[in-house]
């Protein structure tokens, strides 16, 4: 079964912002985190568009206008 991200760099990015110890599968719940984000990102981004007369693709400024309520979500 092949790999959804190389596990062995996202450890090192991790170690490298990180002095502590770290357990066993944290890189796999930062990277799930990471994916619901994008998710989540992406449905406001489609509310917006959707709001804005009925649009049908999304553009730069749904993205950017969906940007600050996800991040709030997402304050941990």
């Amino acid at each position: 079964m092949s790999q959804l991200f190389p596990r062995a760099t996202l450890k090192r990015i991790i170690k490298s912002h990180r002095n502590n110890a770290l357990t066993k599968n944290v890189d796999v719940m930062i990277y799930l985190d990471y994916v619901l984000f994008l998710q989540r990102l992406a449905e406001e981004a489609n509310t917006e568009a959707n709001q804005d007369l009925n649009e049908k693709t999304i553009e730069e400024r749904h993205v950017i206008a969906a940007l600050e309520r996800v991040l709030q979500e997402f304050q941990g």
